[in-house]
């Protein structure tokens, strides 16, 4: 016989919340620098400053990635 005291929890079940936060992650990357990437494209053609305003978009979707995903991860320490 074993010993339960509660409900065993399959693998899958207990990481579930991991990878949810790892989703929410790459969801915040992927949004963040391509906010970047279509702000600086759209400030390029109005403003005929190209690339310059793209690769302004792009370093600043990177530092809100960054900056988004450091705060996430401290939640979990």
């Amino acid at each position: 016989m074993t010993d339960e005291t509660g409900p065993e929890q399959s693998p899958t079940q207990s990481s579930l919340p991991g990878a949810a936060a790892f989703l929410g992650m790459g969801i915040s990357i992927a949004a963040s620098v391509g906010a970047g990437v279509w702000l600086g494209l759209l400030a390029d053609s109005r403003l005929h400053t190209a690339p310059a305003l793209l690769i302004v978009g792009v370093v600043l979707g990177v530092v809100v990635a960054v900056v988004s995903v450091v705060a996430q991860i401290k939640r979990f320490l």
